[in-house]
């Protein structure tokens, strides 16, 4: 079987619960907090090893105590962690995330995920031609440029959730076969917004067929639509009952790749893909609420 080599971010989330953020130099006490390992390449390396896929991380954590902790929670995970290094001085990525009633505040600190840039021997180690290579924009465009080139020289199979949309995406398009926006992040690609869904398909067309790139946009409760030759196909989003979204389109994208080196078609492994990630939203905690290949074929 071939593998998905996931390049990118390692943090811990930190959630604290509370009933309204505080003002300016006010101190409140907060109700709970849980840790969750977090970050996109490790919560998408998670997906894709959950439903049974070789999995390969390339990243990098602090030399601390969430470090430690990451390290062993990816290891119980069954993600070979071979290639995910250790910094001195420098703290693991952290995200500090306010939940409150209704709605979320988040701050994140990058930490040693902004120091990842030697990747070339881990690269030539682990891909090789039809293997799946995942990247995302929580590390350094020019490392995630990187490591999009090797693996197109490679032969592999390349995939970029442009997360968070950074406009150094275009530069980067070239070297990518499957790109994997939300809505707002494909507006961001047009340069534009769009009212219209039927409008929202043709741009989709267009853009696909002028980047000579496949088109995936997750959309929410309106499903997911991927260009196909000169069509643009959408799955409806599942009927469940949502707890957290945090985490789906991670899990989205972890599948999506695992599908994808198992040598399923792009039709087969969107819909498949979606169906992990409508799982995914019935469970609090992005990783916590990540599906297993059994519990994905019974849904």
């Amino acid at each position: 079987m071939n593998k998905v080599i996931v390049l990118g971010s390692i943090n811990m989330d930190m959630v604290m619960e509370t009933d309204r953020l505080p003002k300016v130099g006010e101190t409140l006490l907060g109700e709970s907090i849980d840790y969750y390992v977090g970050g996109k390449g490790a919560n998408q390396a998670v997906a894709a090893a959950r439903i049974g896929a070789d999995v390969s991380l390339i990243g990098k954590i602090g030399d601390d105590t969430f470090g430690s902790k990451v390290y062993k929670h990816l290891e119980n995970e069954k993600v070979d962690v071979s290639a995910v290094t250790s910094e001195k001085n420098i703290f693991t990525g952290v995200a500090s995330i306010f939940k409150l009633k209704e709605d979320n505040a988040i701050v994140v600190l990058p930490g040693a995920n902004m120091l990842l840039s030697a990747i070339e021997d881990a690269l030539n180690k682990k891909i090789k031609a039809e293997d799946v290579l995942l990247t995302q924009l929580e590390i350094p465009t020019e490392t995630v440029k990187k490591g999009l080139a090797s693996a197109k020289d490679k032969g592999a199979i390349t995939i970029l959730n442009p997360a968070p949309y950074n406009e150094k995406v275009i530069d980067m398009l070239p070297f990518v076969d499957i790109i994997t926006p939300n809505e707002t992040e494909f507006e961001g690609l047009l340069g534009h917004s769009i009212t219209d869904a039927e409008q929202f398909e043709k741009e989709m067309l267009k853009w696909s067929k002028a980047n000579n790139t496949q088109l995936i946009v997750t959309r929410g409760g309106d499903g997911i639509s991927y260009t196909m030759e000169n069509d643009v196909i959408t799955i409806p989003a599942e009927k469940v009952t949502v707890v957290d979204t945090t985490g789906a389109g991670d899990t989205f994208n972890g599948i999506l790749a695992a599908c994808l080196a198992k040598g399923m078609p792009i039709s087969e492994s969107v819909k498949i893909s979606g169906k992990g990630a409508s799982l995914s939203v019935t469970k609090l905690g992005a990783q916590t609420g990540m599906p297993t290949l059994t519990e994905v074929e019974a849904f």
